[in-house]
């Protein structure tokens, strides 16, 4: 049987091997730019080459109503940050954020529904603090703060390090949140793999000596961006596991380079790997970088991942603030994954993954679905904690659970073919196939027909870093890992093909 679609079929195995040679050519990570980043820098290193280019970036994402980012919740965080960086400007970037100041009042005034990103309860009165201070000047009238980020958290944090007491390393990444406290000692790189808490730390003292490690990072992420920046650079490893990953449990051939799987290989120390360089060590990042090396051949023992067990769940990292399927899942693949390759050490992790597997099947949500704390969709979630029960989990449970993400996704499909908890998009289209295809019956095969010609439509219009979907990941604004949602879309594509052909 033989998928017809209207336009040219995609050679998977030639775009792969184009998306693992970008992986060499672009070390740092393929990433969108954020509005809350830029914003940062327009307001903590107006000095830093590229200020009018982020002045025009951000000026241009203005949306009608005044704000900036996603929809529903998502949009406060960047709204805030790009109204307190436009207030000092003069002009049309002014008035801009002046609409802004407005449509903040509206929406702070009622009930405010805060996604879980990171340092959201810290951002929020951080901004909020800031254009109220620059409102107060002019005698205008203050912001509100929504409860659910009343300011109590950042006045505990600030308490800490009034105190001189250590930081937990996983704030660094959203340092800019205490600023002006700035240590004001020289680093070598990036702080928390942010440029906004790298201008922050850099502190108020006009611009640093032009050696200077940190203002070098700046310059070099603006420069790779044309002036914007986006929230979380280099996310080297992050993209190289997932990428990597992603395509191997679909089946694409690929060859990848010894070097690349070395280096790979070497991120994971005795407790994990972080994402890129100045973020703290994950489990999830852990996790997908085993699973990456073992379908590649270079099978090691997940023992890093222990440092992440709670007793219930895997944790991302120590002194997390909640709990993420989707980490869980990935966690249950590593094993899953080392566990095939017949260990002598295996009874841990085979009572590790029957553990996962009640875990996951009792997060799942009454309509078969889950949703998690790094995605805005559910689609993302439900694909990692579908794929990874199909293959890896134990028991009944396992199937139950993966049987009602499959009934779910037959209900959720749009008229057009495409799935996406917004709009149609070729990434949750590409999630949503991958679920099917785990029970390609009668009804399944025929949502897969019409889901494919969208993934194809979107793969084919759009480049590895000019990307028609909208961000949809979790950092402290919306970002799009580009390479990954080309890969996730990549192997949806694959899979599709072999069944249909």
């Amino acid at each position: 049987m033989t998928v017809e679609v209207a336009f040219a079929p995609i050679d998977v195995v030639a775009a792969a091997r184009e998306l693992v040679a970008g992986l060499r050519i672009h070390p740092w990570g393929r990433v969108s730019t954020s509005v809350y980043e830029t914003g940062r820098l327009v307001a903590l290193a107006p000095w830093l080459r590229g200020h009018r280019e982020r002045v025009t970036y951000l000026m241009g994402g203005q949306r009608e109503d005044g704000g900036w980012g996603g929809p529903d919740g998502y949009a406060l965080v960047p709204t805030l940050s790009a109204t307190d960086a436009l207030l000092p400007e003069a002009g049309g970037a002014a008035a801009a954020a002046d609409r802004g100041v407005a449509v903040l009042h509206s929406w702070l005034r009622g009930p405010v529904s805060l996604p879980d990103m990171p340092a959201i309860e810290l951002i929020i009165p951080a901004l909020v603090e800031s254009i109220n201070a620059r409102l107060h000047r002019h005698g205008r009238m203050p912001l509100p703060l929504p409860p659910e980020a009343d300011g109590s958290a950042l006045a505990r944090l600030r308490a800490v390090l009034a105190a001189g007491r250590a930081v937990p390393e996983k704030l660094m990444h959203a340092w800019e949140v205490v600023h002006p406290f700035s240590l004001h000692e020289r680093v070598d790189g990036p702080i928390g793999a942010s440029p906004a808490a790298t201008a922050a730390w850099l502190g108020n003292g006009g611009a640093p000596a032009v050696d200077d490690p940190g203002r070098r990072y700046l310059e070099a992420v603006a420069d790779r961006y044309g002036g914007p920046v986006p929230c979380a650079a280099p996310i080297t490893v992050f993209e190289r596991a997932w990428v990597l990953s992603w395509l191997a449990e679909a089946g694409v051939p690929l060859a990848v380079p010894e070097s690349l799987l070395r280096e790979l290989d070497v991120a994971v120390g005795p407790t994990g790997t972080p994402a890129g360089r100045g973020l703290p060590q994950d489990a999830d990042t852990t996790a997908m970088a085993l699973s990456a090396l073992a379908q590649l051949g270079a099978v090691r023992e997940p023992d890093s991942l222990w440092a992440y067990e709670t007793g219930t769940h895997f944790c991302t990292w120590q002194g997390e603030d909640g709990r993420s399927v989707s980490v869980n899942a990935h966690v249950l693949e590593a094993f899953g994954h080392y566990l095939r390759t017949g260990p002598e050490r295996a009874s841990r992790y085979a009572d590790a993954t029957r553990r996962l597997t009640t875990w996951l099947a009792d997060q799942q949500d009454p309509d078969g679905s889950w949703l998690d704390r790094w995605h805005a969709s559910p689609f993302y979630a439900t694909a990692c904690c579908a794929l990874a029960l199909d293959r890896f989990g134990e028991g009944p449970a396992a199937r139950v659970a993966v049987d009602r993400a499959v009934d779910w996704v037959l209900d959720t499909q749009r008229p057009d073919g495409s799935w996406g908890v917004w709009q149609g998009t070729g990434e949750e289209t590409g999630y949503a196939m991958r679920i099917l295809l785990t029970r390609p019956n009668g009804r399944a095969e025929g949502a897969l027909m019409r889901g494919y010609p969208h993934v194809s439509r979107s793969f084919q219009g759009q480049s590895v870093d000019r990307s028609g979907d909208p961000p949809m990941w979790h950092d402290k604004d919306l970002y799009l890992p580009e390479a990954i949602v080309r890969a996730a879309m990549l192997a949806a594509l694959h899979q599709a093909q072999r069944h249909f052909s």
